[in-house]
């Protein structure tokens, strides 16, 4: 009889340079498909409309002017606080840099309605052509 003997297999290596790469090659495509989205400084509870659009990538950015429910005034989208006068002059100073300027007013439902009027007029005498208000789509 002949008995044969066995030969211990070696342990599997494992190439670590390998799994480095395949996790930085996932890495890189999840940072290139993944979408940011911006989220705003304030939050906010805007009013619904039925007549709600989304506004397109090739339109330029607005001028947003937020108003928190507390009637707190905001430029721009580094949220600068203002008040009603110190916006008029900030209207105008990024008039005069852009003349195709367009204005988005960015309320809470519950803000004042006093200070929407106010963000009006400050559009109006700085002669700022486009002013719209953000809403979000009706359910």
């Amino acid at each position: 009889m002949r008995f044969y003997v066995r030969k211990r297999r070696a342990a599997p290596a494992v190439i670590i340079v390998a799994l480095i790469d395949i996790l930085i090659v996932m890495l890189i495509f999840l940072m290139v498909t993944t979408t940011f989205k911006q989220q705003p400084a304030l939050r906010l509870a805007l009013p619904e409309s039925s007549q709600a659009t989304k506004t397109g990538a090739s339109e330029d950015a607005p001028l947003v002017v937020s108003v928190d429910k507390e009637g707190n005034l905001r430029l721009g989208a580094e949220a600068m606080p203002v008040t009603a006068d110190r916006l008029r002059s900030e209207l105008a100073a990024r008039l005069d840099k852009n003349p195709d300027l367009k204005l988005a007013i960015q309320a809470d439902k519950a803000a004042p309605f006093g200070q929407i009027i106010k963000i009006m007029d400050a559009a109006k005498e700085s002669k700022i052509k486009a002013v719209n208000a953000f809403t979000k789509e009706a359910k």
